[in-house]
């Protein structure tokens, strides 16, 4: 890991030479990766000399605790060793996820779509929850995300919640949530107590960008208007603004009911249809699946999950890499990096193997 680590610090003194370059300046595509290049590199060497500086502070509190007769002085040393003890492995899980080298699509804009899947109107809250849990995340990452669509439901929460997210390394981070996440909890409305099993299914993907925009023939667009209405029926406005586009070679319908006016839900709709029909042709080109989101989220059925949420155990368990968190409450207020940068080590691993 340091030769590694000394090769990365070697190429930011080289990078930070050549953004100040005359011929770099003039060329915004590389000045733009250079750039993007420079802010992984820094945030490589911020996070090394964090974890150099504690294994430091480690070091010396053991030398002064062994040579230290106040006992009470040696009372503060001892709490300084078990907050560094517990703090580095942590600093070191976040250096390996740093060392798996940047993907051009890190930061790529992606589209979350989640979805209940079985459990009715317990499913319906926990698409609630997990959006909730994502909208966290994304604060405390610094991205932005924006409403595509949404279908409430009459118990509360969300049939289904489609939103764009957008920021530095949020593709990188997200990528992995695809799939079926299950919830075990007593619902609000279980006059027993009793635990019951719900589940959620999850999305991703990308946003075409320039190089990969699909062009669509208006020919092969059903589009229909219709009035936007929330859960229960009730009219959130009397005017036809809601839009549904359907694109007929493929068979793949959108819908955006969230903006007033129906040239924005229009607009909205077609970067979601882009963005469907781009997955649908990365899907055929690895030839691996036809259909669109059938490897990522399966069926919505109970069985098929990779992440469980156990609110009576305060358990939240990531059934892929076997790594079991007992911080449910925590997690679903955003704190997800434990998780995605396992994750993103874990497929960076399972990648260089060949598996």
């Amino acid at each position: 890991m340091k030769e590694r680590i000394c090769e990365l610090l070697s190429r930011l003194d080289k990078v930070e030479e050549l953004l100040g370059q005359t011929h770099v300046l003039s060329d915004q595509k590389e000045y733009r990766a250079l750039t993007q290049e420079h802010a992984y590199l820094t945030e490589v060497k911020e996070a090394w000399h964090q974890l150099s500086q504690s294994q430091k502070n480690l070091k010396d509190n053991i030398g002064l605790l062994k040579e230290e007769t106040d006992e009470e002085f040696s009372s503060v040393i001892k709490e300084e060793i078990s907050a560094l003890e517990a703090s580095i492995p942590e600093q070191l899980t976040r250096i390996e996820t740093l060392l798996v080298p940047p993907d051009p699509r890190d930061s790529r804009n992606l589209i979350v779509e989640v979805r209940a899947g079985t459990g009715g109107d317990e499913a319906a809250l926990f698409v609630g929850d997990c959006i909730r849990m994502y909208k966290f995340y994304a604060d405390k990452k610094g991205w932005k995300y924006e409403l595509l669509t949404a279908n409430p439901s009459e118990a509360g929460g969300f049939k289904e919640y489609i939103m764009l997210l957008s920021g530095v390394n949020a593709y990188r981070f997200l990528q992995y949530e695809a799939g079926t996440h299950r919830v075990q909890r007593v619902p609000k409305t279980e006059a027993q107590g009793r635990v019951h099993t719900s589940a959620v299914t999850v999305a991703i993907l990308l946003e075409p960008d320039e190089e990969e925009s699909i062009d669509i023939d208006e020919k092969d667009l059903r589009i229909d208007t219709y009035r936007a209405s929330g859960a229960g029926g009730q009219h959130v406005n009397t005017t036809d603004s809601a839009v549904r586009i359907t694109h007929t070679p493929t068979g793949t319908v959108v819908y955006c009911q969230e903006e007033r006016s129906q040239h924005k839900n229009k607009d909205k709709a077609m970067r979601l249809l882009s963005a469907k029909l781009s997955e649908v042709q990365r899907q055929k080109a690895e030839a691996e699946v036809s259909d669109l989101r059938l490897s990522q989220v399966g069926s919505g059925d109970r069985s098929e999950r990779i992440r469980t949420y156990n609110s009576p155990q305060n358990r939240v368990t990531d059934h892929r890499i076997d790594l079991t968190l007992y911080k449910l409450e925590s997690i679903m207020e955003g704190d997800l990096d434990e998780i995605t940068e396992n994750l993103v080590k874990f497929y960076h691993e399972k990648k260089l193997s060949g598996e």
